[in-house]
C-alpha cells in the first residue's frame, strides 16, 4: 500500500479548480429491468439501494462522455484546452485497447500540448489519479492537469446475469488540479492493491491471455464477471481502512471529515465504510440511487454533484474513496479551496 508522508515544508499543494460531468441521457430504470431478467424494484434497491441507471447507446463512446466532462471543467477553471499540460484518464473502457483514452480526449478538446495517458484501476482509477496528478504538481513538474474519471461498463454487462446487470450504469466527469497554497487541495492519500484476487472481478477474455473466438462471445466471456461475496467483503473492509490511512497521511482524523465522498458500488458497502469512521448520515454524500456503479465516474460524478448542491464550502475536509477490480483501492483527503489565492500565480 502507497502511502507517503505528507511533508508541513512542501513549496506548493495541488487543489481542485474545475469540475465537470456528462452522463447520457438514456435511462434504465428498475421496472424496466424486470422486462430483460428476473428481478424487481424492490430486490435491487434492497440489496443495492440503485433505482436506475444512465445507458450510452450507439455513438455516446467514453472518449465522447470523457471530452465533454473534460471541457466543462477546463471552462470551469476560467482555462483555454492549450493551457493544460497533462490529460488523465482514469478508465477500463476505452474506446481501444490502445492508443489511450485520453490522447483520444486531447484530439478532441483541443489541447495540443498536453501529455495523454490513461490510468486503469477500475472504479478505484479516479482516486489513484488524484494522488498521480497531485504528485505532479507538487513537485513542479505540471501546472494544469485534467483528470477524467469516464466508463461505459454497460457494453460489457451480460444482461441475462441478474447479480451484475442492475449494478452498472455509464457516465463521466473531469476536475482540473492547479498549484495552491501547501495547506489546500489534496493534503494525503492512500493508494494500494491485491492482485492475488484479480479473478473476483474481471472480464474473462479479449486480452492476450484469452483471445475472443466465436466460441467465447457465444458463451459470453466477453462480459463482466463478478465474484460478489468476495467483493463485498473486500469493499467493506477496505473502504473504511483506506479512508483512515490517507486521513493519517494528513494528519487527521474522522472527526475532521465535513463530508465523505465514497465509490457509489451498493448502499450497504457505503453504509458500513460510514459506520467504520464513525460519520453520520449527513456527512455522506450518495448519489447512487440515480447513477448506480459508473466505475471510475463514480466518485467525481458525485464531487460534481456534491458542489453543485451546495454541499461543499471553502475549507471543508473532504475524503473521496473507491474500490475495485484488481482488486485495488484508493482515498484522498482534500482541503476544499475553489478561490485562488493571489499569491499562486506564482507558484
Amino acid at each position: 500500500m502507497l502511502s507517503p508522508a505528507s511533508s508541513p515544508t512542501r513549496r506548493r499543494g495541488a487543489a481542485i479548480r474545475g469540475l465537470g460531468m456528462a452522463v447520457p441521457a438514456t435511462v434504465l430504470a428498475n421496472h424496466q429491468l424486470e422486462e430483460l431478467v428476473a428481478t424487481s424494484d424492490e430486490w435491487i434497491v434492497t440489496r443495492t439501494g440503485i433505482r436506475e441507471r444512465r445507458i450510452a447507446r450507439d455513438g455516446e463512446t467514453t472518449s465522447a462522455l470523457a471530452a465533454k466532462a473534460a471541457r466543462d471543467a477546463i471552462a470551469d477553471a476560467q482555462l483555454e484546452p492549450d493551457e493544460i499540460d497533462m490529460i488523465l484518464c482514469a478508465t477500463c473502457t476505452g474506446d481501444y485497447l490502445w492508443p489511450a483514452t485520453a490522447c483520444i480526449v486531447q484530439d478532441a478538446i483541443g489541447s495540443r500540448r498536453a501529455a495523454a495517458f490513461d490510468i486503469s484501476a477500475a472504479c478505484a482509477g479516479f482516486c489513484y489519479g488524484v494522488e498521480v496528478a497531485a504528485a505532479l504538481i507538487e513537485s513542479g513538474k505540471a501546472n494544469n492537469i485534467v483528470l477524467i474519471g469516464a466508463d461505459t461498463l454497460t457494453r460489457h454487462v451480460d444482461w441475462s446475469d441478474r447479480s451484475t446487470c442492475v449494478l452498472f450504469g455509464d457516465g463521466a466527469a473531469a476536475v482540473v488540479l492547479r498549484p495552491s497554497e501547501p495547506a489546500q487541495g489534496v493534503l494525503g492519500s492512500s493508494i494500494g492493491a491485491d492482485g492475488s484476487h484479480h479473478r473476483s472481478l474481471f472480464i474473462p477474455a479479449g486480452g492476450t491471455q484469452s483471445r475472443l473466438t466465436p466460441a467465447l462471445i457465444a458463451a459470453r466471456y466477453d462480459k463482466l464477471v463478478m465474484r460478489g461475496g468476495e467483493v463485498f467483503k473486500f469493499a467493506v473492509r477496505i473502504m473504511g481502512e483506506a479512508c483512515l490511512n490517507a486521513l493519517a497521511d494528513a494528519s487527521l482524523s474522522a472527526d475532521d471529515v465535513d463530508l465523505f465522498i465514497p465509490h457509489q458500488a451498493n448502499i450497504r458497502i457505503i453504509n458500513a465504510a460510514a459506520t467504520r469512521m464513525g460519520l453520520p448520515p449527513e456527512k455522506v454524500f450518495c448519489n447512487l440511487e440515480r447513477y448506480g456503479n459508473t466505475s471510475a465516474a463514480s466518485v467525481p460524478i458525485a464531487l460534481f454533484e456534491a458542489a453543485a448542491m451546495g454541499r461543499i464550502k471553502d475549507g471543508d475536509i473532504i475524503v473521496l474513496v473507491g474500490f475495485g477490480a484488481g482488486l485495488t483501492w484508493g482515498a484522498n483527503v482534500i482541503r476544499w479551496e475553489r478561490t485562488p489565492t493571489s499569491d499562486e500565480a506564482v507558484l
